[in-house]
Formats: C-alpha cells, sequence, structure tokens
C-alpha cells in the first residue's frame, strides 16, 4: 500500500471527518497495512502537514488560481502533503512531486486532480520555501486560538509559542531513580527538572525522535519496566503534593497512567480512576510493566463515591488540551471557541466534587494541558472563592529547576516556548490547594 495515499487518508479523517489523529491511526486501512519505514513516512506526512497546516496552506494559495472545491478533500489532501515532503521533511522534489502525483492518480477520490497536483507541487519545489519562511509568527495556527494567546501572553510570547510549536517534542522519559544513569544508558540529557529527554538524532525524511531500529519498546529497559513515557512538564503536578510516601492518593482522570506511576514510585498508596476502559487497560499495562502497584477503577469520577476521605488528591482534568500541540498537532484543527465553556463547567463541577474526597487540611493538584486561562487560573479562582479551599503556594527552590514556571500567585505555568534550547516543554497549569475545615 502507497505511504503516500495512506498519508492522505490520515489527512482527510482528521480535517474533513473531524476524528483526532491517534483514532485514524488506529482505525485507517491504508495505514494499518504499512509496515517499517513506510508507516513511520506515513505518520510524518500527516503529522507535519497538520503541524504547518496554516503556512502549507499559505503557500498553495499563491499558486492556485482559486481554492479547490469543498467536495475536493483528498485532492486537497494530497497537495498538502506533497508540500509537506517539499517544505518540512526534505524529501527529494522528484520523490516529492512525481510520487505524489502518482499517489493522486492511485486514489479515485483525487485521481482527476492529478494534473494540477502535478503544476502545483512543481512551483512549490521551485519557490515555496522562502514563502513559508516569509509567513509571520501564528499563521500554522487557526486565527482564533492564536488571537487568544496573544492577548493572554502578549505579542511576544505568543509569537515564541507559536515558533515552538513548529517543531515536534522531543521524547521525555520518568525514570524510578538514577536519571543521570538512565540519562547516559538512554542516549539523552537530564533536564533542568529531572525528566531525561531523548537526544537521538531524527530518522531522515520522518519527524521521529525515535530510534531508527525501531520504536519505544526498543530502547535500554523499556520492558524491564525501569522507566515510562511522560513530558517533563506532565512530570510537575504530581510532585507538587511533596513527601507522599504511605499516604492515600487519589488520581482522578487518571489514564493513561503517567502520574500514578510517579506516584506509587515515590511510594503511595494510589487509587487511579478513570472513566473509560480502554484507557484504564493501558494504564493496568503500565503498572505491570514497570512492577508498581495502584488500585485501577473504571469510574466517572463525578459519580464517584469513597468511604474514607484521601490524604491527597491529584486532578489532572479534561481540557482542550493546547498545551500539547507540539504532540498532537490536530487538537489545533479539533477544537473549537464553544469547547473551552463547555470544559470549565466540568472541570469546576470535577473540582468541586474533589473537595468531598479529600481530608481536612490535605491537598489537592488541579492541573490542565490547556493554555487556556479560563481552564486554568479562573478555575482556581473560583474554587478558592467556595470557602473549601486555600491556596498553597509552590516555593522557589521547592521543585529544582521549576522556578521559572511559577507564577504570582505560586501556580505553575509552563510554556512550549521555555527550555527552547532544549526542544521546549508543553503547556501545562497547575495549582495547589489546601482543604479547609468547613465545618
Amino acid at each position: 500500500m502507497n505511504a503516500r495515499v495512506a498519508a492522505c487518508e490520515l489527512v482527510t479523517a482528521v480535517l474533513d471527518e473531524g476524528r483526532s489523529l491517534d483514532d485514524a491511526l488506529s482505525d485507517t486501512p491504508s495505514f494499518a497495512a504499512l509496515v517499517g519505514r513506510d508507516r513511520a513516512f506515513a505518520r510524518a506526512m500527516a503529522t507535519a502537514t497538520l503541524r504547518r497546516l496554516g503556512g502549507i496552506d499559505g503557500v498553495l494559495a499563491r499558486f492556485l488560481e482559486r481554492p479547490l472545491p469543498e467536495t475536493a478533500a483528498h485532492g486537497r489532501a494530497m497537495l498538502r502533503i506533497g508540500a509537506a515532503q517539499l517544505l518540512l521533511l526534505q524529501t527529494p522534489p522528484h520523490a516529492a512531486v512525481g510520487e505524489t502525483v502518482g499517489a493522486a492518480s492511485m486514489l479515485r477520490k483525487s485521481a482527476g486532480f492529478a494534473k494540477l497536483i502535478n503544476a502545483v507541487l512543481r512551483r512549490v519545489a521551485q519557490d515555496g520555501a522562502a514563502l513559508l519562511a516569509a509567513q509571520p509568527p501564528g499563521t500554522d495556527l487557526p486565527a482564533w486560538l492564536f488571537t487568544r494567546w496573544r492577548a493572554a501572553y502578549g505579542e511576544a510570547s505568543a509569537a515564541a509559542i507559536a515558533r515552538a510549536l513548529q517543531d515536534e517534542a522531543p521524547l521525555d522519559v520518568s525514570v524510578k531513580h538514577d536519571g543521570v544513569g538512565w540519562a547516559r544508558k538512554l542516549g539523552g540529557v537530564l533536564t533542568p527538572t529531572g525528566s531525561v529527554r531523548i537526544s537521538s538524532a531524527r530518522t531522515e525524511g520522518t519527524e521521529s525522535w525515535l530510534p531508527a531500529r525501531g520504536g519505544i519498546e526498543t530502547l535500554p529497559s523499556f520492558a524491564e519496566g525501569e522507566w515510562w513515557v511522560q513530558d517533563a512538564a506532565a512530570a510537575l503536578p504530581a510532585r507538587l503534593l511533596g513527601d507522599v510516601r504511605g499516604k492515600a492518593v487519589l488520581d482522578l482522570c487518571a489514564a493513561p497512567g503517567g502520574k500514578t506511576l510517579q506516584l506509587a514510585a515515590a511510594g503511595a498508596r494510589v487509587t487511579a480512576v478513570d472513566r473509560s476502559v480502554e484507557r484504564l487497560q493501558r494504564l493496568r499495562e503500565n503498572l505491570a510493566r514497570t512492577r508498581l502497584e495502584a488500585t485501577a477503577l473504571a469510574r466517572d469520577a463525578l459519580g464517584l463515591r469513597i468511604r474514607e476521605p484521601f490524604d491527597a488528591v491529584l486532578l489532572d482534568a479534561p481540557c482542550t488540551s493546547t498545551g500539547t500541540l507540539r504532540r498532537h498537532p490536530d487538537v489545533a484543527w479539533l477544537r473549537l471557541p464553544s469547547d473551552i465553556h463547555a470544559l470549565t463547567e466540568l472541570q469546576n463541577s470535577l473540582l468541586a466534587h474533589a473537595a468531598t474526597m479529600v481530608k481536612q487540611g490535605g491537598m489537592l493538584v488541579y492541573a490542565v494541558c490547556s493554555m487556556e486561562p479560563e481552564e486554568g487560573p479562573a478555575i482556581a479562582a473560583r474554587a478558592l472563592t467556595s470557602g473549601a479551599w486555600m491556596r498553597a503556594p509552590v516555593t522557589p527552590g521547592e521543585i529544582a529547576g521549576a522556578d521559572e514556571f511559577i507564577t504570582a500567585d505560586g501556580d505553575l505555568r509552563t510554556l512550549p516556548s521555555q527550555w527552547s534550547e532544549i526542544g521546549g516543554l508543553d503547556g501545562f497549569y497547575a495549582v495547589r490547594l489546601m482543604r479547609l475545615n468547613v465545618g
């Protein structure tokens, strides 16, 4: 099966059918039929197209007399993946143009545009790179989203975030112990906060930071469970609970389990709750591989009832996930402004219910992988007006290497533009709250 046909169908699934890229990767037959390098190449084309979609479309528009009709989803996707090969993946022009035109001819839904695709991609090969480089920051993002970030973070910071999102995220892992030793064994570096960042060179013609010889499972001691994949920013919220040895900790919305593993490795007695049976199965598999213990429950957090309150609660709430665009560029094109309101209602409800599950004087950490203020500081502000909570500010030096992430209120806020010299990190927000005695 042709890798370019598969990439075209992946892009179409996201942009025209509204499916997540992860779902498309799981159930697109043309992609499932690929193996090895062809599979990696198809994924790289689709991911690069989604990551730089606005810029790619801007370049293509310069060489099209008129936009393709709305019904030409596959023809449009072929143009986009062809441009991604030329502009981003350094595919030789003769292969990028010729093979993409050939793939378009193979696919009935795009065959009628093969000549147009050939003509446009030849012009992209000649003049497209300069046009892409000249585009202003934020071009690759939906206008509504970049406008929000400019308002929230300022023009310069929003531009830096947009630039950071143009590159794929490196691979971060959390280790049980001896970060320095594992950085050496895995061929990586230790980040300022203690995560191990894999620094292997990218495989030519792909976007992947994984070893050329295979996937994550080929790295040393994966099967032995000495480490697990977790972005450096995602590893911070659990650490705000401090010393959890022997404590009963509830991890809400826990799957796929990175924070559960952290807490269990730190000696907590963890109960991990998630409504998704499928995602909870991944958590159980991760626990088995790492030989860590936790109780995993398939429950809706809002309906959860407990006998005894917990010493601490970690709530990594469902959110727009706009902080994870380096890893999930499809999110930018699947989310709508209206999603923010719907999710903040859920987040407020989850945090209010969590108040019933933590002991008086106990700690709760609320976290989201969102860049949107409504899903972070605004949720904390509303919770603090309820009388159930008091903010427990993060103090300088509390988490080594994290001082630059501490906000004026004592919360944590990471931005993709931070740590630019070593590859950035995801956008996260976390606030630590102490449960008050409310009678």
